[in-house]
Parts: C-alpha cells; sequence; structure tokens
C-alpha cells in the first residue's frame, strides 16, 4: 500500500515537474515595432506552440541596451524597422547567423542577409506623396531635384534611417558625386527645414506649405484609417517612382536572433512562424506593409494602390553604402 502511495506520488512529481518546465516555455523579444502591429502574431504563436512571449518594445537604444548588457542580455529575438537599423545590430556583434531551411525559402535572397544574420519580415516602398492640385505626376526619386520644384518638397530629416537607407541606394545607382550633386539640389528645393515624421509631411501638403514629399507606403493606410489625418491623405495621390526605369526602392522591418539568446530553439520557432503564411497575412492586413513571403496577398486597402515594380537591389549591398549616405548628407548640409 505504502509501496503504491510512494510510487504514484513520485509520478505525480514527475508530471507537476513536466508540466512546470513545460509552462515555463517562453521567448523574449526586443521590438522597434509598435505594440499593436505585434502583440496579436504573439498571441497566435502563444496559442499554437504554448510558448510565452515576452516583449519590451523601444523606440531607440536596442543596440546600446544589447551591448550594456552582454552576455547576460535576456533577449532571444530583435525586431527592428528597417535595414540600417538591422546593419548596426550585425556590425556590432549583437546577433547571430540562424541556419533555417524555412527562412531562406520563404524570404527572397535581397531581403536577407548572407551570412543569415538578420531577415526580412515584411516590406515597403519609400513613396513620392504629390499634392492632388497638381495632377496626376509620374515621378523618378531624381524629379525631387528638378528646379521646377523648388520650395516645394517637404521631408523629414536626412539622418532618419529612411532617408539614409534610400540616399544609400541612389549611391548604388548613380555614385558618390552624382548623389551629393543630387542631394545638394533637392535641399535647394525644400519648403522648409527638414523636420516632423512621414505623416507630417503630408499634413504640410494638406496645409499648402509644400506640394511634395516622401513616405512609405503603410503611412497612406494609416492615414486613411485615421479620422483626423484621412483629410492629409485625400489631397494626395501615392506614386511609385521609377516605374520605367529601375522600380521603387524598398525597405524593411526586420528580425534577427540575439548573440547571446538564452532561449534560441524557441526564438528559431518564433522567427519561422513569422513568415509563415497566416502570420504574413496577419501582418499586412494589420499594418498595410507587403507581405515578404511570395503568394500572400496584400489588404485591400493596400491592394487597392495598384500593382508596382520593385528595385531588385539586394539590400545588403545598399546597406553597404550606409556610412557614405551619412557623410554626403552632412556635405550637402541637408538638415541645416
Amino acid at each position: 500500500m505504502l509501496k503504491n502511495l510512494l510510487i504514484t506520488s513520485l509520478t505525480a512529481l514527475i508530471l507537476a515537474t513536466s508540466f512546470l518546465v513545460e509552462a515555463s516555455e517562453e521567448v523574449n523579444v526586443y521590438s522597434y515595432r509598435q505594440p499593436f502591429l505585434v502583440e496579436p502574431l504573439f498571441a497566435k504563436f502563444t496559442e499554437e506552440t504554448g510558448v510565452k512571449v515576452n516583449v519590451v518594445f523601444a523606440k531607440k537604444g536596442m543596440a546600446e541596451r544589447l551591448a550594456r548588457e552582454g552576455k547576460y542580455s535576456p533577449a532571444d529575438i530583435l525586431l527592428t524597422t528597417d535595414i540600417s537599423r538591422l546593419i548596426e545590430l550585425r556590425e556590432k556583434n549583437l546577433v547571430q547567423a540562424v541556419n533555417s531551411s524555412v527562412l531562406n525559402q520563404a524570404i527572397p535572397k535581397q531581403y536577407q542577409a548572407q551570412d543569415n544574420t538578420w531577415f526580412a519580415l515584411t516590406t515597403r516602398v519609400r513613396n513620392i506623396y504629390s499634392a492632388k492640385r497638381l495632377g496626376k505626376i509620374d515621378f523618378n526619386y531624381e524629379d525631387l531635384a528638378d528646379p521646377k520644384y523648388k520650395g516645394r518638397v517637404c521631408t523629414r530629416s536626412g539622418k532618419h534611417p529612411y532617408t539614409v537607407a534610400l540616399v544609400a541606394s541612389m549611391i548604388s545607382e548613380h555614385g558618390e558625386a552624382d548623389t551629393l550633386d543630387w542631394l545638394k539640389k533637392v535641399k535647394g528645393n525644400l519648403a522648409r527645414k527638414p523636420q516632423g515624421n512621414d505623416r507630417g509631411q503630408v499634413q504640410a501638403i494638406h496645409q499648402q506649405l509644400c506640394d511634395i514629399s516622401l513616405g512609405n507606403s503603410y503611412y497612406f493606410g494609416k492615414m486613411l484609417k485615421n479620422e483626423k489625418q484621412k483629410v492629409w491623405a485625400d489631397e494626395v495621390y501615392i506614386n511609385f517612382p521609377n516605374q520605367k526605369n529601375r522600380g521603387a526602392h524598398i525597405n524593411i522591418s526586420g528580425v534577427a536572433m540575439a548573440k547571446y539568446a538564452p532561449n534560441a530553439k524557441n526564438a528559431q520557432a518564433l522567427m519561422e512562424f513569422l513568415v509563415s503564411k497566416p502570420a504574413q497575412q496577419l501582418y499586412a492586413e494589420t499594418n498595410m506593409e507587403y507581405p515578404v513571403r511570395e503568394g500572400v496577398a496584400v489588404s485591400e486597402l493596400v491592394g487597392s494602390w495598384g500593382s508596382y515594380k520593385a528595385d531588385d537591389l539586394p539590400l545588403e549591398q545598399i546597406a553597404k553604402n550606409r556610412k557614405v549616405a551619412l557623410k554626403l548628407l552632412d556635405q550637402a548640409q541637408f538638415d541645416l
């Protein structure tokens, strides 16, 4: 009787211990992406796997925090908002390679690192917004330097990663000298000192402070769904630049695994989940970005803007010009 009781108690203890181990399964995320964009995805991942997702949200300072924490960092997954921040993490040796056939096959080669240290999750176009009062115009990025637009262009800071990435792509296409000349001419066309965010530039068009601006594609969708900002968006066209030549500049939101990830297995599982068809569809519907995985439909709203030709230059090649782009922006005194 006592023997049976001991066996029963021992079995119960083993089962309880197993449950606790399973219940403690987790993955820790440092994210530049806003909560409303990623929390539905994390909830779905937990529902399917039982792995809890803990998230630290921030607008800046991820690299500094990881460097400060060192090998004691709890971070497993790093979510960023553009290629520049992914490259910064790699250059500072804060990420590790992830060898995953799932990721390699789901993501086009131009949107992943050759050494498997970062991967795109979504793509977005760097569009040119133009006032409807101008009529429909076929734009190239190069046209922002045209003298006819003097005093009619608005933009955010040249040092913002979105601008730096575009300038880096211009270097890839035209070389340093021509890109510097372009920057100086674009600055000469500015209606005001670079300031604000992408949506603020469309607001400026609405206020007739300028006629043309740069902005990521998904901001257009966000404005259209915002009662106050819809008034701004209704007054502009969203233009896909360079459609008769190299195609529109593409940036990404992306993911990497932290160098000292304590839950590497769960981290890889989450990374692979984020490029699955259901997750990509949810991403597309939630944030009005373009799925990085081929064969996944864009949201109805995004689809209404029409199809476009994308620049097929690998982002890794563009990223190599990031430091040169910053140098040229300083030489052009773009933000002054």
